[in-house]
């Protein structure tokens, strides 16, 4: 009899203790979001990224071929850095919308055919400018150093980092124009110094 008590005592507390895990369980489930979504869809980014990546990949360019498709007819160059960058030092030639102005009509007005040729650049095309052109890289004392992977050195555990990130305006400008339906674009892809005799800059800071 006092073995069977024990018994049923033990069926219980097991009870007891799943019990109180699905209370537990319960009382961590996040709230329900009772507000109006923004507009702003990651997965629906996430799959243009996807489409745009290897059709990208065929449209980067070095910077001789750049400058021979900006003497094409019905071509542009389309510089999407701020106002205040663009006015004192841009390609000569480029035109100018500011990457956070981009919408279906801002980009109407200003390039009226889908397949107009566009050539696109952004600061970390070029170096020798930091005024103009300052490079997008994280700098690693800003930031806490990506572990990629750890590996056993003897008797040391020793980590791996990535390289600092570089942060382009020419990776979402490519994406961007792609998904407002601006396909014949081409990137310069060529890391150029800014007093290379082959380009021609126009600006305020010009002399």
């Amino acid at each position: 009899m006092k073995n069977m008590n024990i018994t049923i005592m033990k069926k219980y507390l097991i009870l007891l203790i799943v019990l109180m895990s699905l209370c537990v369980l319960i009382g961590q489930e996040k709230p329900k979001k009772n507000y109006r979504k923004s507009l702003a869809n990651y997965n629906d980014f996430k799959m243009l990224v996807e489409e745009v990546d290897d059709y990208r990949k065929q449209r980067l360019i070095d910077l001789n071929t750049f400058i021979a498709v900006s003497k094409e007819a019905h071509t542009i160059i389309l510089d999407t850095r701020s106002e205040f960058r663009y006015t004192k030092k841009h390609i000569k030639g480029a035109i100018h919308l500011n990457f956070s102005d981009f919408t279906q009509e801002n980009l109407q007005k200003l390039i009226p055919n889908l397949k107009t040729k566009i050539l696109i650049y952004c600061n970390n095309n070029f170096y020798g400018d930091q005024i103009h052109f300052t490079s997008k890289i994280v700098k690693s004392k800003l930031i806490k150093p990506r572990i990629t992977t750890e590996k056993k050195v003897g008797k040391f555990l020793v980590s791996e980092h990535k390289k600092p990130i570089t942060l382009a305006l020419n990776i979402p400008t490519f994406i961007n124009l792609y998904g407002y339906g601006y396909k014949n674009v081409y990137e310069l892809d060529e890391l150029v110094y800014v007093n290379d005799k082959r380009i021609e800059f126009e600006g305020t800071d010009i002399k």
